[in-house]
């Protein structure tokens, strides 16, 4: 399928005698395809102003090169995250000042770049280079995000151009990294090596990224774009938290292909995505793909920044009228209909420990605590996959790493070798389980600290609990954002300031409990008034997990426990 081009063909239409209205104040929901180009807000202006990716000249030529002093604010705080840097928060600023300080007072001379790993794929090569950059110019930082990327911290934009070059040499990249773009596309860990897989998604994938990275014609969209393809039948990319996902299923006629989810998304407006109820079989994905971001990028709002995800224009339209405009007008044939996905074959998504490949080797998932590592530690797994005959490694959607390719004979070795760095292959449930956001340590819209006291709890929690050995996920939130997937964890904390028993105003959490992806998907529940400080929360999840082993029935999961616990017993 073509790049169609940025304006619409249905904004171009010849004018017809119909005398125009008075354009209203807001001129709707500021729709290209609609014939509203006009900027509604500051960062419309922007971009209609420059593309975002043209940046990268500016970066090279000049910023590099005089500093961060002669950084535009129109780039500094807007185009630089087409090419995936942020500016980080700057030290020593608390959380009660994140909603009340100017940006201009929250940010750092330094960076956030955020390097992009498409199906968290990644050879031994390229993860010592992301190791050796860490060392080299970010102070040794090189966090796992949940859409498995890896982000750097303490970048100087002198170092920028320089640190593309090395990426760039072994073919990664941070073009659109962040941005009102298309952002990484997350896909299995294990496509087309897991026995069990339904369809190997990499060939669609790759013609993805062929088509839209750097491509102009989807370099503004109203806001940011996630992406997700799995064949996976343990559902391993959290299909239902992406604006388009791909989810692998057996089609009873036509056979393997992928089923066609949309506008899902968290924030501070959490929306499941929804099934059209098409079956996509792979050669047909890139098309279709292009067909949903050009529908995003033409009939999305852009008025207002706080509604203009997908997720909105799907819950305004419906998934009936949102696969009729993608058949009628972006693809020009009609979807064939398809089965939904089965329920996941486990619990557990994260293809953590030893596990069979279909060509007779094994692979190995291990658990960093929370997502940080650090650049020497990358090294050394590549180091040690290397050692143990693999070339390839891969990130995951919950901040795990795993190592493809090893004989048999060479298993039992590499997990002693992860284990002697700290990333086990056998965690318990609350390291496999435990996930932070980067928090506010380096965030600027965090309001609390997450990944050390991520660590720090997953350690107490160990040493309280050491029998539990029930699957159980535990997210920490820096603020109501939802990066760490809050609302779809079995208990998900907020950041937010609260009130310790002296009255005084310290970090804490509001809690929310039971929520799921997968298995019976849906948001947590929020119990009035339950919101714990920081120094309580070890004392408070041993307490409800104390409690739903006492309560449980056979077999029954956290989630399905908290929907039918008195307020009582999740206190």
């Amino acid at each position: 399928m073509a790049a169609t081009p940025q304006k619409p063909a249905a904004a171009q239409k010849p004018a017809t005698a119909t005398p125009r209205r008075k354009a209203s104040r807001h001129r709707g929901e500021g729709q290209w395809a609609a014939g509203h180009f006009t900027p509604l807000n500051g960062n419309e202006q922007f971009k209609k102003d420059d593309d975002g990716l043209n940046v990268r000249t500016r970066i090279e030529t000049i910023y590099s090169k005089r500093g961060f002093d002669s950084i535009d604010p129109n780039d500094l705080r807007g185009r630089m995250r087409w090419w995936g840097l942020y500016t980080q928060r700057k030290p020593g600023i608390d959380g009660g000042k994140t909603a009340v300080l100017e940006p201009e007072e929250l940010d750092d001379e330094y960076f956030m770049l955020r390097v992009r790993i498409d199906g968290g794929a990644l050879t031994t090569q390229q993860l010592r280079v992301v190791g050796e950059i860490s060392q080299e110019f970010a102070r040794g930082t090189a966090d796992i995000t949940d859409r498995q990327n890896v982000q750097y911290h303490w970048i100087r934009i002198e170092d920028v151009p320089e640190i593309w070059n090395r990426l760039e040499a072994v073919g990664l990249s941070t073009v659109t990294a962040c941005g009102d773009t298309p952002r990484v596309m997350i896909g299995s860990p294990v496509a087309g090596i897991a026995e069990d897989e339904i369809i190997d998604g990499t060939p669609a994938l790759e013609e993805m990224k062929r088509r839209v990275l750097g491509n102009k014609a989807y370099s503004n969209l109203p806001r940011k774009f996630k992406t997700a393809i799995s064949g996976s039948p343990v559902l391993d990319v959290v299909h239902e938290i992406n604006d388009v996902a791909f989810v692998g299923v057996r089609h009873p006629e036509h056979g393997p292909g992928f089923d066609l989810w949309v506008g899902g998304g968290l924030s501070t407006n959490p929306k499941l995505g929804v099934r059209l109820g098409a079956w996509v079989p792979l050669e047909d994905v890139p098309d279709v793909y292009e067909g949903v971001l050009s529908i995003f990028r033409d009939y999305g709002y852009r008025r207002l920044r706080n509604r203009a995800r997908l997720k909105f224009l799907v819950a305004d339209w419906g998934a009936e009228k949102f696969r009729q405009v993608l058949e009628d007008e972006y693809l020009k044939r009609k979807l064939t209909d398809g089965p939904a996905p089965a329920e996941p074959v486990s619990r557990w998504r994260d293809h953590i420990g030893v596990h069979r490949q279909k060509d007779g080797r094994f692979y190995v998932g291990f658990a960093p605590r929370v997502g940080r590592v650090d650049g020497t530690t990358l090294t050394k797994i590549a180091d040690v996959a290397e050692a143990h005959g693999s070339g390839r490694v891969r990130t995951t959607v919950e901040q795990k790493m795993i190592v493809l390719d090893v004989e048999e004979s060479q298993v039992e070795s590499l997990v002693e070798s992860l284990e002697a760095l700290d990333l086990s292959a056998r965690p318990s449930p609350f390291r496999r389980g435990t996930m932070a956001c980067t928090g506010i340590e380096f965030c600027k819209l965090a309001i609390v600290e997450t990944k050390a006291r991520g660590a720090s709890l997953i350690d107490e929690l160990e040493r309280r609990m050491p029998e539990f050995d029930e699957p159980i996920t535990i997210n920490l939130n820096g603020c109501p954002n939802a990066c760490a997937r809050i609302q779809v964890a079995d208990i998900g904390l907020k950041g937010q300031l609260v009130l310790n028993d002296e009255g005084e105003q310290v970090e804490g959490y509001q809690v929310h409990l039971g929520g799921a992806l997968g298995l019976e998907a849906g948001f947590g529940r929020k119990v009035r008034g339950l919101k714990v400080t920081a120094d309580e929360l070890p004392d408070y999840v041993e307490r409800v997990l104390k409690r739903f082993e006492a309560e449980r029935k056979d077999g029954e999961r956290f989630a399905s426990w908290v929907t039918r616990a008195s307020e009582e017993a999740l206190q």
